[in-house]
C-alpha cells in the first residue's frame, strides 16, 4: 500500500505528534508499506547535505503561531499549498493520513487539495474551546471530506466529539519498546545519590519544569548526591538562573537531544518525572520511560492517569504540588523495592503501545477506507469549492 502521512508541525522541533508521525511512517515501512512524509521543513540546496530522512518531503520553513496553550510551528500560504497540491498529486497514495486536520498547517490543505480515502488522527486535548466550536462551521467541509477518524486517547476523542462530532476509533500513541529496553545509560548515570529526569520544553509553562525545580530545592537539602538530568529545548541560561545554587549545582542540561540520546537520558535516571500542568491529551513521554524501564512520577491531569493506570504503573501527585512532588519523589527515592513494583507494573501495561500493534490497527483502517476505491487524487472541484466560500489560502 502507498501512504501519504501529513504532519502539520514543524519537522525539526520536538513534539509528540512528529514523533508519532515518524515512527509510524516508520513502522509502516517496516511492515513493507510505501511511505512519503509531508510535513514543514526548511528545504535543504540542491547539492546540500541534509538531516532529514529519505521519506520526508518538506514544505519550507514554519511560522511560530500561539496554539492551545503552546507554540505550534505551523505552515500555510499561497506556495506552500502549491507544495502540498503537487505532493498530493503526484503521490499516487492509495490513502491519505493527514493529523490534526483541524490546526491552521498542511493537513487542512491537503484536505481541501485531495480527494479519495483519507483517514485523519486526532491529538489534541482541549476542554470546551469556543474557538474551536466558533470554527466548526469552517472546519466542516474539511472534515466530510475525511473517510475515518483516529483518536490518540480518550481525552483527545472526547475533545472531537464535543467540538466537531464522530465518532472516532481509538487507537494510541506507539513506542518502540526494544530501542528504549535496550538502551545504555550514560557514563556515571544514575549514580548512588540518586538521579532524576525532566525531558521537554522546559521554558514552556505548561510543562511544569518550574514545579520540578521548587521539589529539588526541598529536596536537596538532605540528599547531597542527588541531581536533576535535563533534556529538551530552551533557554538553558535562564532556566539555570532561576534556581537557587543548591539546586543549579546538581542540575545538568544535555540541551535538544536525538531520539538515541533521549533512549539512553531516560535509562540514566531513577525516577522520571512529568510535572505537566494540562493540554496533554496521552503522554507518550510516559510510555517512552516505562520503556525504559524507569519508574514515573506525573501529575494528576487525565491523560497521564489513564496512561499509568490510575497510579499502578508510575506515582501520580496533585498538578501544581510542588510540596507533594517533592514528598513523593522522596519516598520513592528511598524505597527501591517499590520502584521495582512500579517498574514490572509499567512493562506489563506499556506492551500494548508496541509499535508493531499500534501500525497494524492503523493499516486495519487504511483497509477498511481504501475497500473499493481507486485511491487518492487532486480535488480541483473542492478547490474551486473553498475559492468561492473564501477558504482557500490563494
Amino acid at each position: 500500500m502507498r501512504v501519504g502521512l501529513v504532519c502539520p508541525y514543524a519537522w525539526e522541533v520536538p513534539g509528540g505528534v512528529q514523533a508519532h508521525v515518524r515512527d509510524l511512517a516508520e513502522a509502516l515501512i517496516a511492515l513493507g508499506h510505501e511511505v512519503s512524509v509531508l510535513a514543514p521543513a526548511e528545504i535543504p540546496e540542491p547539492g546540500e547535505p541534509s538531516d532529514l530522512p529519505p521519506y520526508l518531503v518538506p514544505t519550507g520553513r514554519a511560522i511560530p503561531v500561539p496554539y492551545n496553550g503552546s507554540v505550534a510551528r505551523v505552515a500555510f500560504g499561497p506556495v506552500t499549498k502549491k507544495r502540498v497540491r503537487r505532493w498530493v498529486r503526484d503521490g499516487g497514495f492509495d490513502v491519505l493520513h493527514v493529523h490534526e486536520p483541524t490546526v491552521p498547517s498542511i493537513s487542512a490543505l491537503a484536505c481541501w487539495g485531495a480527494s479519495g480515502p483519507i483517514v485523519a488522527t486526532f491529538h489534541m486535548s482541549n476542554g470546551r474551546s469556543r474557538a474551536m466550536a466558533a470554527a466548526h462551521g469552517v472546519l466542516q467541509p474539511t472534515l466530510e471530506k475525511i473517510s475515518a477518524r483516529i483518536a490518540v486517547s480518550e481525552p483527545a476523542r472526547q475533545t472531537l466529539v464535543e467540538h466537531l462530532g464522530g465518532d472516532p476509533v481509538l487507537i494510541p500513541n506507539g513506542v518502540a519498546l526494544a530501542r528504549f529496553a535496550r538502551a545504555e545509560p550514560m557514563p556515571g548515570w544514575p549514580g548512588e545519590g540518586g538521579a532524576i529526569g525532566f525531558l521537554g520544553r522546559f521554558d514552556e509553562p505548561r510543562k511544569g519544569f518550574d514545579i520540578l525545580a521548587a521539589a529539588m530545592e526541598q529536596l536537596v537539602r538532605t540528599r547531597p548526591g542527588l541531581r536533576l538530568l535535563v533534556a529538551g529545548p530552551g533557554d538553558t541560561d535562564a532556566a539555570l538562573a532561576a534556581m537557587s545554587p543548591a539546586v543549579r549545582e546538581r542540575v545538568t542540561m544535555l540541551g535538544l537531544v536525538d531520539e538515541p540520546a533521549k533512549e539512553r537520558m531516560l535509562r540514566s535516571v531513577d525516577l522520571y518525572v512529568a510535572p505537566n500542568t494540562g493540554g496533554e491529551s496521552f503522554g507518550i513521554i510516559l510510555t517512552e520511560a516505562m520503556s525504559a524501564g524507569t519508574p514515573v512520577v506525573a501529575s494528576d491531569i487525565d491523560a497521564f492517569r489513564r496512561v499509568l493506570e490510575d497510579g499502578t504503573c508510575g506515582a501520580l501527585f496533585p498538578v501544581g504540588d510542588a510540596d507533594a512532588l517533592a514528598a513523593t519523589l522522596a519516598d520513592l527515592l528511598d524505597d527501591p523495592a517499590r520502584r521495582a513494583v512500579l517498574a514490572g507494573e509499567a512493562s506489563r501495561a506499556v506492551a500494548r503501545y508496541d509499535w508493531a500493534q499500534v501500525a497494524a490497527d492503523v493499516v486495519a483502517v487504511y483497509e477498511t477506507v481504501t475497500a473499493g476505491t481507486t485511491g487518492v487524487v487532486e480535488d480541483t472541484r473542492t478547490q474551486r469549492l473553498a475559492r468561492l466560500v473564501g477558504l482557500s489560502t490563494t
